[in-house]
């Protein structure tokens, strides 16, 4: 598992837009990540929240973290790509808003295909964003592409 460290470095020199908008990985284990991002004049809109596009960057942070942990434990070299994305929006992204994605045992299952049949498989994973008072800020869905290089 990656540290903190790593993940900062990997932000700055890989996603260097997410790291300025204040986006911050807080948690990564087997089955949970969790990303952060603060409100901030950075990462802000006209109407006093998080622009969607800087939340879209934890929300992907979130599953694509957990889906690339995975991938680097199993030894495969996968690549992946989101294929397709949705968003729903629930009410102002002020504060502090936390993403979480918690599908690491549908990872598990999607890896052990790729393992199996030799063919891409897809894989969606939703990272749900609550404020400070666990209200449900905004939902993002991620379509990931995966395959094994040969």
């Amino acid at each position: 598992m990656m540290t903190k460290y790593k993940y900062i470095l990997f932000l700055l020199f890989d996603l260097p837009s997410a790291f300025f908008c204040g986006v911050r990985l807080t948690h990564l284990d087997n089955n949970n990540c969790k990303v952060i991002i603060k409100h901030s004049w950075f990462n802000k809109n006209p109407f006093k929240s998080i622009f969607w596009a800087a939340q879209g960057m934890a929300a992907e942070l979130s599953t694509g973290a957990l889906l690339k942990d995975k991938i680097k434990h199993s030894k495969l070299n996968v690549s992946m790509l989101v294929v397709e994305n949705n968003s729903s929006f629930y009410k102002k992204a002020t504060g502090k808003i936390s993403f979480s994605c918690s599908q690491g045992s549908e990872i598990d299952n999607i890896i052990n295909l790729l393992t199996s049949a030799d063919t891409p498989q897809t894989i969606t994973l939703k990272s749900i964003g609550v404020d400070n008072s666990n209200d449900k800020v905004s939902e993002f869905c991620f379509k990931w592409s995966l395959k094994v290089r040969n």
